[in-house]
Formats: structure tokens, sequence, C-alpha cells
């Protein structure tokens, strides 16, 4: 069973790999027309619903902190998005999206929509696309588990 299971897990990751490829043209072509690319996208996105630190938007995201702290210093500078004062933390500030970010995003959504409606169709309809959004998120919540089970690797002396 083993070697199926290894079989799977890599069909499963070239899978998933091809995909974020594949997510990440669609969101650039989507993103373009509203001046930004899919990086801004996510991390405006990210923060559309409230603010949050720059290691929270990494968290949410699943990629690194310093990666975000670009996009996000990008965006400040564009003026779509703003730092604003953390009353938890005096260092780490909030990103918040300013009026012309908000806009920015609501210009993607007409394209948005129509991509949604088109997949919801080639998928087989919405019940089998909410499947596929649950069976994404059990795969997720499965690596998270996995990972935050993990021990320490020793520290050689």
């Amino acid at each position: 069973m083993s070697r199926e299971q290894q079989d799977a897990l890599s069909q499963t990751a070239l899978a998933v790999f091809r995909l974020n490829g594949q997510f990440l043209s669609v969101a650039d072509r989507l993103a373009e027309p509203a001046g930004l690319t899919a990086a801004w996208w996510q991390v405006l996105g990210a923060v559309l619903p409230e603010p949050l630190p720059v290691s929270g938007i990494a968290r949410v995201m699943g990629i690194t902190r310093q990666s975000v702290q670009r996009i996000a210093d990008l965006l400040v500078a564009k003026g779509l998005a703003a730092y604003e004062p953390n009353p938890a933390h005096r260092r780490a500030k909030l990103l918040t999206p300013t009026p012309e970010g908000r806009a920015a995003i609501h210009r993607i959504n007409p394209g948005h929509e129509v991509l949604a409606v088109r997949l919801a169709s080639e998928l087989g309809g919405q019940e089998a696309f909410d499947e596929t959004v649950r069976v994404l998120h059990r795969l997720s919540a499965a690596l998270d588990a996995i990972e935050a089970a993990q021990e320490p690797a020793p520290v050689d002396q």
C-alpha cells in the first residue's frame, strides 16, 4: 500500500503545482486591467475584511513574511494600501486597503464572476464546485496537521 500512497502523493503534488501555475496565470489576466498583479491582488484581498499585520497575511496566504512585506511596501508606495497603528503590537503595523485599493479590487469583480460561472459549469455545476473546495480544504488541513505534529529536527552539537 505504501507505494500506492507515495504515487498518490506525487500525483497530488504535481496536480497542485500545475493548479498553482494556472491560478496565477488566470489571476494575472484578471488583475491586469485593474493595474494589479496576482500577488498584489492576493495581499489586498487578504486585508479586505480587516487590516492585518504582514505576518498575519503571510500565515493566511501560506508564504513568507518577507514576500508579503515586499508586496505590502509596493502597495503602500502605489497608494493602494496604507499602514496603520496596531493596538496589539507597536512595531507590527496593520496593512489596510485604501479607497484606491478597494476600487482596483472592485474592477476585477466582473471578470472574476465570469470565470467563476464558467468554472462551475466545467466542473459539472455548483455542487461539484463546492465539493472541489471541500476536498482542497481537507487536503490543506491534513497537511497543516502533519506539519504541526512534526518534531523539531535535532540540533547537532
